[in-house]
């Protein structure tokens, strides 16, 4: 298992605060987040050196919420600790379309990178819908949606995709934020877990309009949206999408093009993500 696994489930796990860096290791995370460190390239080796200084998660606050990253073992929890600025044009694109007491839904939530920085921006009245089925990875967003005290996250532990039942996922290596719907054969490590339809986790939410949405299934997002846009009613639509493209390779259908066709409008693009928005 993933290092951190048992205590990410562990129900008896200090809490926030715990594990609060101490003061050689907030000096490394002040260097790489002052500097071009934050880079992708060095955060590995900061990892490192900062679990050598101590090993195990360290509890932060990113982005106005609470969390405790197990830094050693996920790129988008290194990322997010070496780097405030983390996925910011993404995030300043999906508050800018999710207002006070708005809807947003992050379909591959992984540790809460994106929904609990929402959850602030919607407010005690808005409603964010976190849809992340690895036992482990839910552990932690459930940790760290509790840690920062957000009360309008409905944590939804299923993959969602093209139909109700179950789909077996794995992940490669060490990097627990790359699990991935198993297409083929399975690996020695997979694992089943409950699939949902789109449709029917926003129902089950009682959500009957979505603001903003942010997809990033490992190569499985046309699975999940080609479906729902053929079977929701545009009012079901989101206005707004961040939706991950590098691996498109692994789509057997560009859900992009497609969502063009329904008037989505390509707004942005970053290295990892394409920014759309509807009418």
């Amino acid at each position: 298992m993933p290092p951190g696994t048992a205590a990410a489930n562990d129900p008896t796990s200090p809490p926030f605060g715990a594990f609060a860096p101490n003061a050689a290791q907030a000096a490394i995370i002040r260097l790489a987040q002052r500097s071009r460190l934050k880079r992708g390239a060095f955060r590995p080796m900061l990892s490192r050196l900062v679990n050598l200084l101590r090993a195990g998660p360290v509890d932060v606050q990113y982005q106005g919420a609470s969390f405790r990253f197990y830094h050693q073992a996920s790129a988008t929890e290194r990322g997010a600790l070496f780097n405030p600025d983390y996925n910011i044009e993404e995030l300043d694109f999906l508050r800018a379309h999710a207002p006070a007491g708005g809807v947003f839904v992050d379909v591959g939530a992984n540790v809460g990178t994106y929904a609990m920085v929402l959850a602030r921006q919607v407010g005690a009245t808005g409603k964010v819908i976190a849809i992340e089925p690895h036992p482990v990875t839910h552990a932690r967003l459930k940790f760290n949606c509790a840690a920062s005290g957000y009360t309008q996250v409905t944590l939804v532990a299923a993959a969602a995709g093209p139909s109700d039942g179950e789909l077996m996922i794995e992940t490669d290596g060490d990097n627990l934020g790359a699990s991935h719907i198993v297409s083929g054969d399975p690996a020695g490590n997979a694992i089943k877990v409950p699939s949902l339809r789109l449709q029917r986790i926003l129902a089950d939410a009682g959500v009957d309009h979505v603001d903003a949405l942010k997809i990033d299934v490992e190569g499985f997002e046309d699975r999940v949206l080609t479906g729902f846009f053929e079977q929701a009613p545009p009012s079901l639509w989101p206005r707004a999408v961040v939706i991950e493209h590098l691996s498109r390779n692994e789509w057997l259908k560009d859900c992009i093009a497609d969502m063009r066709a329904r008037g989505y409008a390509e707004t942005g693009k970053t290295r990892s993500n394409t920014l759309l928005v509807c009418g």
